[in-house]
């Protein structure tokens, strides 16, 4: 087991590594395999941070013409969907250099903008340069000077893709080798926000100059529900929307639309641009003080902090008759916000929902927006 943790708050959590570090040992193992003829039952290699890793080797074969084996995908304590998996190399000796394809369960390109190009096996550059480096270094302790094809491939690969994200960004047929660290870190953030960013640069390279940014599954379902007539072409932020928003006028959309759960997006009426609950939450005080400017009764105010969703609060306001009102001070506190964050660079709007009680709010420029990605997502 991979022993190397990191603290998030007081708690321990282990890390992991990549599917590139399992390609890059499957196909390390899997030349030396075919060069000297022996079983190679653990291999070691080090990775772009820095930190080497020893791993097992499984499923040795060596055939006349090729060696195969592979290394099982180790996520720690990341909630990884490809943890456990079995990541394969075959090695094939070839004139030169180092030819890298994808096999089954390997995605393949579809979309510009990602890291491969259209038509390419979905293993991205940093992997595949680990994956040169590895095999070049057997090829010199072993005295070889021809050259390498490596085959990797996930068997399931294909199945364990459609629980991905990869459909959305324009790989089809499989999974994905990543990793730019070699290191998978638990809950790392940036990885996420590497997600949100590829998604959005594959929606501009589609021609979208519109973006429309979801929180997660409840937006998607309202979007389904309320709003099919807008295609299913938005990019899912889930908490990270400062992060996304940033992206989006780094890679220069013209207008930018949030559609998400009330539950979250209140937070945008303080100016809190990562609604995780562990970076901020002041729900409710962002409702107390919209309920103050709409004139609210103290006793209903001090109820508000009593409350444990939003939902319950709203239900608070609507019982004294000031929800409406409250929900416009809020779309104009969000909206303030929003313009900040741009610098009044582009059009921003929000549209918030709630389950119980439907469409809550939206900015003034919302419905402007919500007309353009329609247009232009249904083009």
């Amino acid at each position: 087991m991979f022993e190397r943790y990191i603290y998030h708050g007081k708690e321990k959590l282990r890390c992991g590594y990549t599917t590139g570090s399992c390609a890059t040992a499957a196909a390390k193992a899997a030349a030396e395999m075919l060069l000297t003829g022996d079983i190679v039952r653990s291999i070691t290699i080090m990775t772009p941070k820095g930190i080497a890793l020893e791993l097992d080797v499984q499923n040795s074969i060596i055939e006349n013409g090729y060696a195969l084996c592979s290394v099982v995908k180790d996520s720690g304590d990341d909630p990884d969907i490809t943890n456990g998996i079995s990541v394969f190399a075959k090695a094939e000796k070839i004139s030169s250099g180092v030819e890298i394809c994808g096999g089954e369960g390997i995605g393949i390109v579809t979309a510009k903008a990602l890291d491969q190009p259209v038509g390419a096996a979905a293993i991205n550059s940093v992997p595949r340069k680990m994956i040169k480096e590895a095999v070049s270094e057997i090829s010199e302790e072993n005295g070889y000077y021809g050259g390498f094809k490596i085959t990797v491939s996930v068997p399931g690969g294909e199945e364990l893709a459609r629980k991905t994200y990869n459909p959305r960004m324009g790989i089809e047929g499989g999974i994905s080798i990543i990793g730019t660290s070699g290191i998978v870190e638990p809950m790392s953030s940036a990885a996420l926000v590497e997600t949100i960013r590829m998604e959005e640069r594959v929606r501009k390279a589609q021609g979208l100059k519109n973006l429309l940014l979801t929180i997660g599954n409840y937006s998607d379902d309202f979007l389904t529900e309320k709003m099919p007539y807008i295609p299913d072409k938005g990019v899912k932020c889930s908490n990270f929307i400062g992060e996304a928003i940033d992206s989006a006028l780094e890679y220069g959309f013209e207008s930018i639309l949030i559609v998400g759960h009330i539950g979250k997006l209140v937070k945008l009426g303080a100016g809190i641009m990562n609604t995780h609950s562990a970076q901020a939450d002041g729900r409710m005080d962002v409702l107390v003080t919209c309920g103050v400017l709409a004139g609210a009764d103290i006793k209903i105010l001090r109820k508000i902090p009593e409350c444990v969703t939003v939902d319950a609060a709203l239900e608070i306001f609507q019982n004294a008759g000031i929800l409406e009102r409250v929900s416009e001070i809020l779309m104009q506190k969000t909206e303030y916000y929003l313009d900040a964050k741009v610098k009044n660079a582009v059009k921003i709007g929000a549209l918030m929902f709630s389950n119980k009680f439907g469409i809550i709010g939206q900015t003034s420029s919302a419905k402007e927006l919500i007309e353009l990605i329609t247009e232009e997502y249904n083009g």
